[in-house]
């Protein structure tokens, strides 16, 4: 790259972070890249530092020492993400989203790209400071959300398929029982899917009594592997308590109240942002 500017080299360098988070870039690479002085460079990231926390992009992240550099770590400030899932619950509460069985029509909202990278950041700021290979959902309707939610942490997604497919080769299947109706379904994983040991971050777009998500852990256990955390965009709050087959998870809504006869709902901030005990 030829030399730049330095209000240009600004810019660049911006973009090149905002499109690397999560990665661990070292002085010595910014200084090739960008022919310039490990000391303007580091100049450099800390006026880029500043507009990050100020502007509530994230965190920019200085590691000291040989092996060390800058990672980016995107962030959404809590009261900025409060102001964005408050709109959600209102548009939620429209009667004509009130399905059968006291679930929500959400397809059109997961069809949102603006929207999803919204709540992708989300899930990425909960779960920023975990130690994660590899987002998991199941399909269909949790995949937008899982790709948002990688893009921000820089991770590969891993797909659970409801029936095993040819072209994925050998799969492990599991029967699990579904929390809300009690039926038996069965879910599958591709052997080539899933490294053994990985750390798995879950994200699901909807959990009543959380059978879904369980069996995507009784999966996980299958490959060895470990659940780093849970994420749902929307929580049922018609469940009983000792119904719950989870206690651990981040939800950013819940859908508290639901009558099927008027099409009356209540939706509210999750758990996400209930003050911190302590």
């Amino acid at each position: 790259m030829k030399k730049l500017k330095r209000s240009a080299r600004l810019v660049e360098m911006t973009q090149y972070l905002l499109s690397r988070p999560h990665t661990l870039i070292s002085l010595t690479a910014f200084a090739d890249r960008y022919q310039s002085a490990k000391s303007s460079i580091s100049e450099d990231l800390a006026i880029i530092k500043e507009v990050f926390e100020e502007d509530g992009l994230g965190q920019l992240n200085t590691l000291a020492g040989a092996a060390g550099g800058v990672k980016y770590m995107p962030m959404m400030n809590k009261s900025v993400s409060l102001a964005i899932i408050k709109n959600i619950c209102r548009e939620l509460e429209q009667p004509e989203r009130v399905l059968p069985g006291g679930y929500l029509y959400m397809t059109d909202m997961l069809g949102q790209p603006n929207l999803m990278n919204e709540v992708g950041r989300m899930f990425a700021t909960a779960f920023a400071h975990r130690e994660i290979d590899v987002i998991m959902t199941v399909e269909t309707k949790g995949i937008p959300l899982a790709y948002a939610t990688a893009t921000f942490l820089n991770l590969p997604v891993v797909i659970v398929r409801r029936d095993n497919k040819v072209t994925e080769g050998s799969a492990v299947s599991i029967n699990y029982v579904s929390g809300s109706n009690k039926r038996i379904q069965t879910m599958s994983l591709a052997r080539r899917a899933l490294k053994e040991q990985s750390r798995v971050l879950i994200i699901d777009d909807f959990m009543k009594a959380g059978g879904t998500i369980q069996g995507m852990m009784d999966l996980l256990y299958e490959f060895n592997a470990t659940v780093a955390g849970v994420g749902v965009f929307v929580e049922s709050g018609e469940v009983d308590r000792d119904e719950r087959l989870l206690e651990d998870y981040v939800s950013l809504a819940k859908l508290t109240a639901v009558d099927l006869k008027t099409k009356q709902t209540s939706v509210a901030p999750g758990n996400y942002f209930k003050p911190e005990e302590g």
